[in-house]
């Protein structure tokens, strides 16, 4: 079955014939969008080998029989996907692939899958290695090291004629939140290890912050996330998480570590404290992350270093509070700082 565009908006489905007669009376013209089975995107009619012979080209060549799939919304390049989030504290969520349908994901992210997916693991970012081949897969691997991430990615596809589904994990405790790019004006930044999963077709690389206080005080070093293009994406953050909008011009001073994601049109930078004692002594660290609007950003109440700092802190024999520490006033002492 066939579809075709018609003042952005998708007719169809229709037989081969009744296409074939559209093109001859000049219904369906070269420039015309189309789809069929086994496409991942809308493509011109004369860039199709089943239709090129009708506009005078080569004919097509023969190929298998195709799995069956909906064409994609028009407009839109990565695919479409519906999905829903399990859970409160620990949460995960569940992707439902339709037949031709990708989703990729950070590698040893998924919690299961059901037995029609199909799981490859690439090289770099997958939507770079599609669109520029070797060297694009070379790029996009130096990108996602740069960042501190693995340099493969996994892919999750359904070649079947029914629907799948596959679901990934948080790392930890906090919140997912779907991001849908289109709707972001195709890009966000964000920290480098919060990227879960998104639809094929979403391009994963590095934002490099221009100022140099960022990049020696800002936490997330000079290099963050940048998920660019149209399709729907899941971040991942510590705790609870809070959206702001920031008009133009205006402030917000920010735990280096709580800034989860941003909007490109904010500004981010680091500020010093101020006072040496409250730099020292307040428990705060020693700057902040200053962002100015206009734009939005996502701020996460637990992030993983902090929560990490507390269990470092309470582990037996490892900075205070530990048996093994040798206080003189033994489980006294304990009851005291607050460790039991």
């Amino acid at each position: 079955m066939w579809y075709y565009a018609h003042n952005n908006a998708p007719v169809g489905p229709i037989s081969f014939d009744d296409l074939a007669g559209r093109i001859r009376t000049g219904v369906v013209t070269p420039e015309t969008l189309v789809f069929t089975t086994g496409m991942t995107q809308w493509q011109a009619a004369r860039d199709t080998p089943q239709l090129a012979a009708l506009f005078g080209g080569a004919a097509p060549a023969p190929t298998a029989t195709p799995v069956a799939a909906a064409p994609p919304a028009m407009g839109r390049r990565a695919h479409e996907l519906t999905y829903r989030i399990v859970g409160e504290d620990v949460q995960f969520v569940e992707i439902e692939l339709d037949p031709g349908e990708a989703t990729v994901a950070e590698a040893g992210g998924m919690m299961y899958m059901t037995a029609g997916v199909q799981m490859d693991t690439i090289f770099g970012d997958g939507s770079q290695q599609q669109q520029n081949g070797i060297l694009g897969a070379l790029m996009g691997a130096g990108k996602r090291l740069l960042t501190g991430e693995s340099l493969f990615t996994t892919v999750f596809s359904n070649p079947t004629a029914s629907l799948q589904k596959v679901a990934f994990a948080a790392p930890y405790p906090g919140r997912i939140l779907p991001m849908d790019l289109k709707e972001l004006g195709g890009e966000l930044i964000c920290q480098k290890d919060s990227f879960l999963a998104a639809a094929k077709g979403v391009s994963i690389g590095i934002a490099f912050q221009k100022k140099i206080g960022v990049g020696l005080f800002g936490g997330e070093g000079f290099i963050m996330q940048r998920l660019t293009g149209d399709g729907l994406t899941f971040v991942h953050a510590g705790g609870m998480i809070e959206a702001i909008d920031l008009q133009a011009g205006e402030i917000l001073k920010v735990d280096t570590g709580c800034l989860v994601a941003l909007t490109p049109s904010v500004q981010y930078d680091v500020q010093f404290v101020g006072k040496v004692k409250t730099a020292f002594f307040g428990g705060e660290g020693l700057f902040f992350a200053v962002v100015t609007g206009p734009g939005r950003v996502w701020l996460q109440s637990l992030p993983l270093s902090r929560m990490a700092d507390r269990i470092l802190k309470a582990a037996p024999g490892i900075a205070r509070g530990g048996k093994e520490e040798g206080s003189i006033l033994g489980g006294l002492g304990g009851l005291l700082d607050g460790d039991n």
